[in-house]
């Protein structure tokens, strides 16, 4: 950190610290949305992994990849979010700080690539059926993931190292729930606008390009779907129209945060509670419950599942979806 640096230890989240019945609000909140993350996630996971008939299909690989990556996600800032609304011990080591950076990016990154890669999929598959199974092997397709893994870690070695050689002597007050690049480059005791530049250019850009990537796919799609929509491209249709509610909840919070770091507004911290808990607890419900496949697999599940009375609740809970 340099001998600037070594004045600040520990960061303080400032969170929401006006209203003790918001703090109660958001927490209650916070916590059931990480239940659902985990339950919701873990289910999708294990139900793909547990059928074979969906592991021949790589939409279904792809989307327990990306369950497995909101389970992480979810993971790395909820519990302490609702740990720190309940308690108020909102200090968070330097340390740990850089790792949540780490983790967050390497995880959302690994994500954006992700659904870059289902777009591409869901591309072969309907304008391209015939090529479709020979391009989309499982060994293929594993390489893909692979690279998607490998282009989350890459952004996120990136970014942190855009923050971890900063001197910090002071204030060390951040104006959010957990650490991320923007407000943690505000607080540096030097010149930050190249850094700023950087952070644009790195996340901002990535998520805004990646987004248009994905809706010039999905345009594609649609507009080769639209004309078969009567000879039964409904079916298509409304998973691209799943996919893109899904891309939206994830691209524009990225892109309204990370593309302006210059400025702050207090609608960001909202924006990121979204993005990093209510986003990942909804995606198992846009992408999968909804679906045919994944409720007869989870039935099938539940059959060959001893602790019987568990998995019902929870087909239970998937048949109301």
């Amino acid at each position: 950190m340099g001998e600037k640096g070594k004045s600040v230890w520990e960061f303080i989240l400032l969170g929401v610290s006006c209203s003790r019945p918001l703090q109660l609000f958001l927490f209650a909140l916070v916590s059931s949305c990480y239940v659902a993350i985990l339950l919701g996630n873990l289910l999708i996971v294990v139900t793909v992994w547990a059928d074979s008939r969906l592991l021949q299909f790589p939409m279904f690989f792809f989307l327990a990849n990306l369950s497995f990556i909101d389970m992480a996600l979810g993971s790395v800032a909820s519990p302490k979010m609702a740990s720190d609304l309940l308690t108020q011990d909102k200090t968070i080591s330097y340390g740990g700080c850089m790792a949540e950076i780490f983790f967050l990016h390497f995880l959302g990154g690994s994500e954006m690539f992700l659904l870059t890669l289902m777009a591409y999929d869901r591309y072969m598959a309907i304008c391209n059926p015939l090529r479709y199974l020979a391009s989309m092997s499982h060994q293929h397709c594993l390489r893909l993931v692979g690279a998607c893994w490998a282009g989350g870690l890459i952004h996120s070695s990136t970014q942190l190292m855009l923050v971890v050689w900063l001197p910090f002597c002071g204030p060390n007050e951040l104006d959010n729930f957990y650490c991320d690049v923007p407000q943690v480059v505000k607080l540096a005791c030097t010149d930050t606008y190249i850094i700023e530049l950087l952070v644009v250019a790195n996340s901002g850009l990535l998520s805004l390009f990646c987004f248009l990537i994905l809706l010039s796919s999905y345009g594609i799609i649609l507009a080769t779907l639209w004309g078969h929509f009567r000879e039964g491209g409904g079916k298509a249709l409304s998973t691209c129209g799943s996919h893109l509610t899904v891309v939206s909840l994830i691209f524009v919070p990225c892109v309204f945060i990370y593309f302006r770091p210059f400025s702050t507004s207090p609608s960001d911290k909202m924006v990121s509670v979204f993005y990093i808990v209510v986003t990942p607890a909804l995606n198992p419900i846009i992408y999968t419950l909804r679906n045919r496949e994944v409720k007869e697999a989870i039935w099938r599940l539940r059959k060959r599942c001893p602790f019987s009375w568990w998995t019902e609740k929870l087909s239970m809970r998937v048949e109301q979806q």
